[in-house]
């Protein structure tokens, strides 16, 4: 079987187009590609587009609850310093996250967009899938698969203070 080399977009449909185009922006410093009045493509990277959004018609809003289904898209970042970064400058946007949590593989923000739909952005702790994944096989992911929540503001300053990114990402019940 031949399997994908990456997961190349996904794809939101919108009734609020323009808000959701400067929100993933703003996010994710992405770029607009193509834009017309129904679609837009943005990209943050060397790929065409990452981010499809498509507008201009009369949509079913979004359940109140949860169902079924897609749940959340993540973007990962170079380093510690990256998210952190990106966190504050999106809190001083306005944009906060609704969760920070250490999952042990990745620490993470989860934000949700003017949809409601969930974003995480995230920094991967190993160097290498196989290290995660080994990880992923031992005694603390199988007691806590979710992972820690944590205090952004509180890890900040300990990255601040000169505590290594290695220190900082290790889960504290390992």
């Amino acid at each position: 079987m031949t399997k994908p080399v990456k997961l190349a977009h996904v794809v939101f449909r919108t009734n609020q187009l323009e808000t959701m185009i400067e929100w993933y922006r703003t996010v994710l410093e992405a770029d607009i590609v193509h834009r017309d009045k129904s679609i837009v493509f943005l990209t943050y990277d060397d790929e065409h587009h990452r981010i499809a959004l498509i507008g201009g018609q009369d949509f079913a809003e979004k359940p109140a609850r949860p169902q079924v289904g897609f749940y959340h898209v993540a973007f990962t970042f170079a380093g510690l310093a990256d998210l952190f970064g990106t966190y504050q400058r999106l809190k001083k946007a306005g944009i906060v996250p609704w969760r920070a949590i250490n999952h042990g593989p990745t620490t993470s923000f989860y934000y949700k967009d003017p949809d409601g739909n969930d974003v995480e952005l995230q920094v991967d702790r190993f160097v290498d899938a196989n290290e995660a994944k080994a990880w992923m096989h031992g005694e603390a992911f199988a007691r806590n698969p979710i992972g820690i929540e944590f205090d952004a503001e509180h890890m900040i300053a300990r990255l601040q203070s000169g505590e290594p990114e290695a220190a900082l990402m290790r889960r504290p019940d390992e």
